[in-house]
């Protein structure tokens, strides 16, 4: 072998391990193997505990999925979960924590809804993007204030729009609501009130702690005094199923109405009787072995539903949202780029602010304008029949 030629291949072996060594120096880049790590700051004791627990196992089986798919570049999801136990100083103890530790990307929030509008400032503060499943407006808007949240289920407005519609659709003139005494309820029962301001259908409302455990007397005093049509629950799940079974001990014959943020497991057990032919506004995913999967979104939607499904042994509504925010901040991270091995936390906030996506639970376009992602097209109307809940019609 000639000099020449043997020293040509010596360089080329040094120009290899240099190459290897220090990733981009000869032009190819350093490829990022460091985990994407998503925190998440859930209910997972106390009143909200079933939708909490439903939140953490969307997030567990979101993160196998996503690691075992090939579709990370060789990165792996760690997740690291804290309980708020339905606390807001807690919840804001967690958030201060997870923002401390530079290797978390972002965060996501259950379903509290105190607890989210409550860390509003200190998530600004510490410039770490955050993704909320609780369902007041007052988490995502004004948007100005609120750079680095964001918030991914229901809309108040979207809900009582929906409602109206089918309220209108059965011929409803009277309504009793019982609400719950919080930001989203106070929210909804204003939007619910202009809408049907708008029919002339008239509304009788009653508030209910989200503590409290007994809802017997409000929905008595809603029934006797206003003699409604039908009754609407705008309260989370667990009251709402109580309310319906108080309803129905009652003289009340009329009609029950469910907003979407009173969306639980998709069988409804010891409230079957008392919840029969009672009327969902929520997403499709919830009973989407409902529908033909004629699209690839309607095909991962119903992928989504068997695999929790044979996972969990149940399905609860929810958990599509919490598996579609780690989609979210799953896809932000790579395309937000930076140096490799370092959280670029501005850089996902970013791109989760021009983020649009067919998710699990309908399609969720977030703006620079709105914060708050999923669009109405994804509401849709379920009926209980049989103890679970059905698509509609």
């Amino acid at each position: 072998m000639s000099p020449i030629r043997s020293a040509t291949i010596a360089a080329l072996a040094s120009a290899v391990v240099a190459t290897t060594l220090t990733g981009c120096q000869f032009g190819g880049a350093e490829q990022d193997t460091s985990p994407i790590v998503i925190a998440a700051d859930l209910e997972l004791s106390g009143a909200a505990a079933p939708v909490g627990q439903a939140y953490k196992h969307a997030l567990e089986l979101k993160r196998d999925q996503l690691n075992s798919s090939g579709a990370l570049n060789n990165r792996k999801i760690e997740l690291k979960v804290k309980d708020n136990r339905s606390d807001s100083a807690e919840s804001l103890r967690n958030i201060v924590d997870f923002s401390s530790d530079s290797r978390v990307s972002a965060i996501i929030m259950g379903g509290c809804n105190e607890c989210a509008v409550g860390a509003v400032g200190t998530i600004n503060e510490k410039r770490i993007p955050t993704i909320a499943l609780a369902a007041s407006g007052a988490i995502a808007s004004p948007v100005a204030q609120r750079r680095y949240v964001f918030k991914l289920g229901p809309n108040a407005l979207d809900s009582a729009a929906a409602l109206t519609t089918e309220l209108r659709r059965n011929n409803i003139r009277k309504v009793g609501l019982l609400v719950s005494d919080n930001d989203y309820g106070q929210e909804g029962a204003a939007a619910l009130q202009s809408e049907l301001n708008k029919a002339n259908i008239t509304l009788r409302e009653q508030r209910v702690r989200t503590t409290d455990t007994d809802v017997s007397q409000q929905v008595r005093q809603l029934v006797t005094v206003g003699k409604p049509d039908a009754l609407v629950f705008w309260t989370p799940p667990e009251q709402a199923t109580l309310a319906a079974t108080s309803a129905s001990q009652t003289t009340f014959r009329g009609s029950l109405f469910f907003d979407a943020g009173a969306a639980g497991d998709l069988f409804l057990g010891a409230a079957a009787r008392a919840t029969e032919r009672a009327t969902l506004i929520f997403t499709q995913t919830m009973v989407i072995d409902d529908v033909i999967a004629t699209t690839p979104a309607k095909a991962a939607r119903r992928q989504w539903f068997q695999d929790y499904t044979a996972r969990f042994g149940g399905y609860n509504g929810s958990s599509s949202f919490a598996a579609d925010a780690v989609q979210l901040i799953a896809d932000a991270e790579l395309r937000a780029g930076g140096e490799a091995g370092k959280v670029n936390r501005n850089g996902i906030r970013d791109v989760l602010e021009t983020s649009q996506m067919d998710g699990l639970s309908g399609p969720i376009r977030m703006t620079p304008d709105n914060h708050s992602g999923l669009m109405p097209q994804a509401l849709t109307t379920l009926v209980a029949r049989n103890g679970r809940w059905r698509l509609a019609g």
